[in-house]
């Protein structure tokens, strides 16, 4: 039983980014880089497909870490926060940068291991933050921070201090709902921009 719960909350935060990027395809024409929205969903969606991966070399218990999946599951949540931080970004130096401090993450992962890939990950989840509310100035995106940020954060430790198995649950959906967030500010704007 445990078992379908944790394979369900697992699969459902790989299907729903990846349904939300399909149905982003060409909407929100109001946002400066629209055409990143999708990537940034299917990004998502694909870093937890990888991490589906990475689970099944440890017979789906959560073990701290380094692998190829694991390498994956952080660079597509790395690509797919940075898509959709660029999304809203008009100045280009900004995108670059987000761009670059992106790829920092990714290859430092591998070269410095993964502690040095997470602190270029903050920095990416600041950027998002500071320039998804000045753009939509909608108080709902205060969900993302607390479920995909501090939640999600929150009950990995304890996963990972405790090895109760049962936080593992926890993160998928609250992830989850960070992702779900977005797309309803997105969809939120369509209204203010329009």
């Amino acid at each position: 039983m445990f078992f379908s719960i944790l394979l369900l909350a697992h699969f459902q935060a790989a299907i729903i980014p990846i349904l939300l990027g399909i149905r982003s395809i060409k909407k929100f024409k109001h946002i400066s880089k629209n055409e990143f929205i999708p990537f940034g969903f299917i990004f998502l969606g694909l870093a937890s497909i990888s991490e589906m991966i990475d689970h099944t070399q440890t017979s789906w218990i959560y073990v701290d870490h380094s692998s190829l999946f694991n390498w994956l599951f952080y660079s597509f949540l790395s690509l797919g926060l940075t898509c959709l931080s660029i999304s809203v970004i008009k100045n280009r130096f900004v995108q670059k940068t987000n761009f670059y401090i992106s790829l920092c993450s990714i290859i430092s992962y591998f070269l410095f291991g993964k502690t040095i890939a997470l602190l270029f990950q903050v920095i990416i989840s600041i950027l998002l933050i500071i320039y998804w509310q000045r753009v939509f100035k909608d108080w709902l995106f205060i969900l993302y921070p607390i479920f995909g940020i501090f939640f999600t954060t929150f009950f990995g430790t304890k996963l990972s201090i405790s090895g109760d198995q049962f936080w593992h649950v926890l993160i998928g959906p609250s992830g989850t709902i960070s992702v779900i967030t977005f797309y309803l500010v997105l969809k939120r704007s369509n209204k203010k921009f329009a």
